[in-house]
Order: structure tokens, then C-alpha cells, then sequence
């Protein structure tokens, strides 16, 4: 079996991590319980590009035991965990290719590595798996039903290759399932940012201003969490919907110009590039940290604020001080990436038990339906999306009320009125 993993004798520790998610997933769990039973993807080669994590482990292992034959590789250079990797190797059987803070070169070579599967249907989180074989393995593609996308930034990208034609095999937006995206963007990416700031930074939020850019389910999640720890939240939109929206939640709004000589802490989530430009670098306070949380750091202009340094150093682990000419610092964390899985472990268990379940019943969705399928993005088919719902209400031991046979009849009809 090939892989390339840090180091083998790590698994024993993944392995209890592994487990200790598990026990979080019961929708994941059931999901699997079925898939061992039915075999749904058997003889299906699938070839995934996530985030290497607890959680990601257990969604590999209901894949395997639906009968898929898995390869797996990292979706970002400094999202890996290690010890899962190697675990996933040595105690799952699966080949793994991800090593956490891996240069360009490697992680693009572990995506190729994963391709080497030929798969059937692709897995992905911010859609490089799928850009790859557009642009350099286009020879694989008659093998391909299709594929899934776990994040925003993912389905953007998919979105405009669909519009522009492309496009050429389906998706199912994963991202999309109310079930992802409501609770897995929002209560998962606002936990775990603030979780990796304060791992990195130490830094204590009550009293600062945090400004939170982008108010899709994201920057809710981040700018709820930060206010729910004292911080005076800042949002920064370009939509007018979501702009309103922010504003009748409580939050102050401006333009990030203005934004950034106020703010004490930044974080990126809009799936969009240089959201902090230089000139929003250079109007920022001496001592400024900056967090993106966004699936690329693009999201920050990177090579613009090292132009305008004299001196950068790593002072922590995952900050680096880039110290400007005008003699202020900037702290960059996490090298720009996500800064959940960069200086923390991501989202928690419980929110990825109904993220990962949707991505198991899509791909079977995808090798039951792949004929009827056209060469654009799908939503999770609404079934499913409620399924998992109700899986995971059941699971949390919470019950709701049922429509009677009357109110049925009420809400699908019109001559009844008042």
C-alpha cells in the first residue's frame, strides 16, 4: 500500500483521537452500520481531498465499509493531524497522503498520489482535486460519475466552472445541505476560529475590536462567538442583504478601509482574495492580529504586506511579526490559513457528524444516480438533508411534535381558508 504520512509510529495516539470523535458521530455511526450491511459503494473508487482530521478518519472508515476502495490526501498544507494520518494507514488500511505544513510541491504530489486511485468519484473541500484533473489529468475523467464539495469556497469555484461550461462530470454541493452549512459554517467555524486565536495568541478578546469580514454563515458563527466573549464586533460586507442583516443583529458595519485602523483582531471568511489589501495592512494599529478563516489565504494579500516589511520573525507558534518600515507590527497567523486547523483541531465532532453524513449519502446518491446526472452543481437532495436531521434529533434524545392527518390536509389545500 502506498502513502506518505509523517511518521507510522504516531497511530497509536490517532487511533485514540479516532475514537474519541467517534463517539460524538452517532448519525455517521448509523450511517456506517448500514454500509456494512448494504454495501452501497462497493466496487466504487473514490478519491477524497479533506481536511485530515478525527472526524475526516471516521468518514473514511463508513466509506471503506460501504466498499469503496479510498485514497486520501490533505486539502490544505497545515490542516493535517498527524497521528490520524498515521493511523488511517497503519490501523484503517487506507492510503493516506498528507503531512501537516507540507510545501506547494509535496501537496500537489499528494493530490496526484490520491488520483493514482483512477477514481469513480471525487471528494473534495475547496476544490483542487477536481481543478487537478481539469487542467493536467483530463484522462481520467471517463472514469468519473461524479463528485462532492464539502465548503463554500469549493462550490464557488464549481459553480463558475458550470456557468462557463467546463464543467465536466456533476457535483452535490455538500456545503449546500442546511445540515452542513447552518450548523457545521456557523457553530463549527466560530468555535473553532476563536478556539485556534486564542491557542495561537493567548490574547484576551473582551474589550478589543474584533472585526470579523464577511457575514455569510461563517462570519455570523465568528462574529456570535466573539461577542459572545466580549469582544466589539466589526463586520465588513459587500452585500447589502447580509450588510442589513448583520446591522439588525447588533453588529457595527463599515468598510474595511475605515475597519482596519480600529480593529484590535481580523478574520478573513468570505471565500473571496485580498479582502485585507496593503493599504488596509498599512492603516492598521501597531500590535494588529490577522486570522483568516476562509478555505484559502487569499483571502489576505500575503505578498503585499511582505513588500511593505523590514523584518519578519516567527514569535509563537503559528504567528509570525511582520514589522512594516513605519516600525509597526502585524501579526500573521497560521501563515494565513485556516486558522482553525492550523493552530487548533477544527470543528467539533458533533457539528461534523451531520457534515460527514452528508457526504457519505451523497456519494452513494452519486453511484445510484450518476446516469440521470448533468455536467453541473447539484444540491443534497432534500430527503437526505432531513433524514440526517432527524437522525441527529434522535440521537440527541430530542422529540417533535408530527402534522395530524387535518393539518396535512390544511396546508395542501386552498378551500379552506378562515
Amino acid at each position: 500500500m502506498k502513502f506518505d504520512v509523517k511518521d507510522l509510529k504516531l497511530a497509536g495516539k490517532g487511533r485514540l483521537r479516532i475514537e474519541w470523535a467517534a463517539k460524538d458521530m452517532p448519525v455517521l455511526a448509523s450511517v456506517k452500520a448500514r454500509f456494512l450491511k448494504e454495501k452501497p459503494l462497493k466496487g466504487v473508487k473514490l478519491a477524497a481531498c479533506l481536511h485530515v482530521t478525527s472526524e475526516t478518519a471516521n468518514l473514511m472508515d463508513t466509506l471503506k465499509a460501504g466498499g469503496a476502495d479510498v485514497h486520501l490526501c490533505a486539502s490544505n498544507p497545515l490542516s493535517t493531524q498527524d497521528d490520524v494520518a498515521a493511523s488511517l494507514v497503519k490501523d484503517f488500511k487506507i492510503p493516506t497522503f498528507a503531512i501537516k505544513g507540507e510545501d506547494n510541491k509535496t501537496y500537489y504530489k499528494h493530490i496526484n498520489q490520491a488520483l493514482s486511485l483512477a477514481p469513480n468519484i471525487t471528494m473534495d473541500d475547496g476544490a483542487d482535486l477536481v481543478s487537478t484533473i481539469h487542467k493536467d489529468a483530463r484522462n481520467l475523467l471517463k472514469n468519473i460519475a461524479g463528485g462532492t464539495e464539502e465548503t463554500t469556497t469549493g462550490v464557488i469555484r464549481l459553480k463558475a466552472m458550470a456557468e462557463k461550461g467546463v464543467l465536466e462530470y456533476p457535483i452535490v454541493a455538500v456545503n449546500d445541505a442546511y445540515t452542513k452549512y447552518m450548523f457545521d459554517n456557523r457553530y463549527g467555524t466560530g468555535q473553532s476560529t476563536l478556539d485556534g486565536i486564542q491557542r495561537a495568541t493567548n490574547r484576551l478578546l473582551a474589550g478589543s475590536f474584533f472585526v470579523v469580514c464577511g457575514y455569510g454563515w461563517c462570519g455570523k458563527g465568528v462574529a456570535m462567538r466573539a461577542r459572545g466573549m466580549g469582544a466589539r464586533v466589526i463586520v465588513t460586507e459587500v452585500d447589502p442583504i447580509k450588510a442589513l442583516e448583520a446591522t439588525m443583529d447588533g453588529f457595527t458595519i463599515m468598510p474595511i478601509k475605515e475597519a482596519a485602523g480600529i480593529g484590535d483582531m481580523f478574520v478573513t471568511v468570505t471565500g473571496d482574495i485580498n479582502v485585507i489589501s496593503g493599504q488596509a495592512f498599512a492603516n492598521m494599529k501597531d500590535g494588529a492580529v490577522v486570522a483568516n478563516s476562509g478555505h484559502f489565504n487569499v483571502e489576505l494579500d500575503i505578498p503585499a504586506l511582505e513588500k511593505m516589511s523590514k523584518s519578519r520573525r516567527t514569535i509563537r507558534d503559528f504567528v509570525e511579526e511582520y514589522t512594516l518600515r513605519s516600525g509597526k507590527r502585524i501579526y500573521l497567523l497560521g501563515e494565513g490559513r485556516l486558522i482553525n486547523l492550523a493552530a487548533a483541531e477544527g470543528h467539533p465532532s458533533q457539528v461534523m457528524d451531520m457534515s460527514f453524513a452528508n457526504q457519505a449519502l451523497a456519494a452513494e446518491f452519486i453511484s445510484k444516480n450518476y446516469k440521470k446526472l448533468e455536467k453541473k452543481v447539484y444540491p443534497v437532495p432534500p430527503d437526505i438533508d432531513r433524514r440526517i436531521a432527524g437522525m441527529k434529533l434522535e440521537a440527541m434524545g430530542i422529540r417533535m411534535d408530527k402534522l395530524t392527518p387535518e393539518q396535512k390536509k390544511y396546508l395542501q389545500s386552498w378551500e379552506m381558508g378562515t
